[in-house]
């Protein structure tokens, strides 16, 4: 069984499939700071200064207590998050699109190979037989 799940482990797709795991992890975080550091502050600039991030709707307030620690937590439809969530979906979709694209251009094209000629038809070859036999 040890034997097996080492064959399993490192045939080619387990370990490209892994670094593919990683990769797209280190991928994320990359997109995460650039739509949060970079491209929200250009669309909150030309939005009139709104920080997408702080956008929510209040459900509940929070309630504090004396020495200013929350009692209730705040409840609330953080909507500005999942308009980054979209943003970093859409440059994600955007980037592996692009990655697909170049990759499928470095494949080599699929050169059908040109078709055997074509031999007698049946008929032909039975009149052949029949001219062999008359002899």
């Amino acid at each position: 069984m040890l034997k097996e799940f080492k064959n399993f482990i490192m045939t080619g797709n387990v370990v490209e499939f892994a670094v593919a795991v990683i990769m797209a992890g280190a991928v994320g975080g990359v997109v995460n700071g650039f739509v949060n550091d970079i491209v929200m502050p250009f669309v909150g600039y030309f939005s009139g200064g709104v920080d997408f991030a702080d956008k929510k709707i209040i459900l509940t307030e929070a309630v504090a207590a004396s020495e200013g620690v929350a009692e209730v937590a705040e409840v609330a439809i953080r909507y500005g998050t999942w308009v980054n969530t979209l943003v970093n979906l859409v440059i994600v979709g955007f980037v592996m699109f692009m990655i697909v694209k170049a990759y499928n251009k470095t494949k080599k094209p699929v050169v059908e190979e040109a078709s055997a000629p074509a031999g007698p038809s049946q008929e032909e070859l039975l009149a052949e037989i029949r001219d062999l036999l008359k002899k």
